[in-house]
């Protein structure tokens, strides 16, 4: 209650309630998780604003006052997506043990399936839809470009700890290990969702197969 003073007398009306980060963090999820159904559902090109309001049951004020355009909100699902990456690689990297990039490549692997089944809806759904249309959207761009360039910078870690462990060669180029080890997230999503076949388990034992050298047979 507020206190206002009128002609020596008080008068008490009720003050507007206090919205804490808190709450305002758990709104703008409410909303994200929202958009995110819709764009699974619907794809990215049908899903408009009118659609996340709706799915969210919020008003379109309300909506608009976290997020002015659906790019925003591509975003922040990549935000959220993507907000417990840093955390998956401090594990990978304070393991005790040497460190190999299949290693790596698995944890992360296994990351990305805890994040297709949380509530709301496969993420990498949305995903594979965001690469496409990053290629004729500045803003999906500079957003993916910017995530991905962390995730693989992630990778650059786990290439130069796996050279001083011992387990990849010490003259070879952290950057280009990198390059590779990001690349096999795409071709595990895609043949996950297209083909449904695929797990990080399998993936990784045929990586490694495939890396291990052997001594041809003599002709």
């Amino acid at each position: 209650m507020v206190e206002v003073v009128k002609n020596g007398h008080s008068f008490y009306v009720r003050g507007m309630p206090k919205v804490t980060e808190e709450h305002r963090a758990n709104r703008r999820l409410e909303i994200v998780h929202a958009a995110r159904k819709c764009v699974i559902e619907h794809g990215f090109h049908k899903t408009t604003m009118a659609d996340v309001i709706r799915e969210s049951g919020l008003s379109a004020g309300a909506v608009y006052g976290y997020f002015k355009s659906k790019d925003e909100i591509v975003a922040a699902i990549a935000d959220d997506a993507l907000s417990s990456i840093d955390e998956l690689f401090e594990g990978i990297l304070a393991t005790e043990a040497p460190l190999t990039p299949a290693a790596a490549v698995q944890a992360t692997l296994e990351h990305v399936i805890q994040i297709a089944d949380l509530k709301g809806g496969d993420l990498t759904r949305v995903a594979i839809q965001a690469w496409a249309e990053a290629l004729h959207n500045d803003a999906i761009m500079a957003t993916a470009s910017s995530k991905y360039r962390i995730l693989r910078e992630h990778f650059e870690a786990v290439a130069r700890r796996a050279q001083a462990d011992g387990t990849v060669d010490p003259d070879a180029d952290p950057q280009q290990i990198a390059q590779v080890l990001f690349g096999l997230l795409p071709g595990f999503v895609l043949q996950r969702l297209l083909l449904g076949d695929v797990t990080p388990e399998g993936y990784v034992a045929g990586l490694s197969a495939l890396l291990s050298p052997r001594q041809p047979k003599p002709v």
